[in-house]
């Protein structure tokens, strides 16, 4: 019989990466029990709370009813909030598609990429719902300051977005529109602009999604109206969590069709490229 060898463990030499990686986790781990053995829950019984809450689900989901609204004011509403999605989007992506040529490295100097993408990366890490509060203060809270705050954090998104999409051009391409004698304008309307269009197309889509959800969360913070406001009415003021599961199916429904339409015309843009 051949003796068997033994199985060899390798194990990876610790270093400074993996020790802090480990003590985050332990850290995070031991406040995370100690926050629940000390949560105050002010004599509620969980096991009461936890039915309540799948009693709730059950009469959003199943029970799902109109009484406040009618079918044609949810269409309206949720037609405002599109609209506020659509619009922040469509003035983000114009104004980020030209700040993305100067912040893409193989289109602009290197001096005026890294101002760009410092200004967007500034913008990005506030929320948005802090732009719209800031915007609020000269135009009130309402569909302006929701539109405002909106788009300022799209343009930050996109032109991170676009510039990266730019970058990942072939260089060749830009050589020899170059070497022909193309100004900057011309490669950029020439190559850039039909090389990257399915990738623009898909990064407009997935803000547009974005500014959707944003929509409806603004629509109860700040005043901007939709369906979201509805919800906010339904499940604070009303406490109709019947009318609340109508307004979520109504996004949910929209949100598979822009899901669906954003794909099918993405395979449509991908096709015409290549003819």
């Amino acid at each position: 019989m051949e003796a068997t060898q033994p199985v060899r463990i390798r194990v990876r030499p610790a270093n400074k990466a993996h020790l802090v990686i480990q003590g985050t986790l332990i850290v995070l781990s031991i406040l995370t029990i100690y926050g629940l053995l000390t949560l105050d829950t002010r004599n509620i019984d969980p096991v009461a709370a936890f039915s309540d809450m799948l009693n709730s689900f059950r009469i959003v989901f199943l029970e799902a009813r109109l009484d406040n609204l009618s079918w044609f004011e949810l269409l309206r509403e949720l037609l405002i909030t599109v609209c506020l999605g659509l619009l922040t989007t469509v003035f983000g992506a114009g104004i980020a598609f030209f700040l993305a040529l100067l912040a893409a490295q193989n289109l602009a100097p290197l001096l005026v990429t890294n101002v760009v993408k410092a200004l967007m990366a500034f913008i990005r890490a506030v929320p948005t719902v802090l732009w719209v509060l800031f915007f609020a203060v000269t135009t009130g809270l309402g569909s302006v300051a929701a539109v405002i705050g909106m788009t300022f954090h799209s343009i930050s998104y996109l032109v991170k977005a676009y510039a990266e999409t730019f970058e990942e051009l072939d260089p060749g391409i830009l050589e020899a529109l170059r070497a022909c004698g193309a100004n900057w304008w011309q490669t950029v309307f020439q190559a850039v602009t039909p090389s990257t269009a399915s990738a623009l197309l898909s990064w407009t889509f997935v803000r547009f999604e974005i500014n959707f959800s944003v929509a409806i969360a603004m629509g109860a913070v700040a005043g901007a109206g939709g369906i979201g406001f509805d919800m906010f009415m339904a499940s604070s003021f009303y406490l109709n969590l019947r009318e609340l599961g109508m307004f979520t199916y109504a996004v949910l429904i929209f949100a598979i069709l822009l899901e669906w339409g954003a794909t099918h015309l993405k395979a449509t843009v991908g096709k015409t490229e290549q003819k």
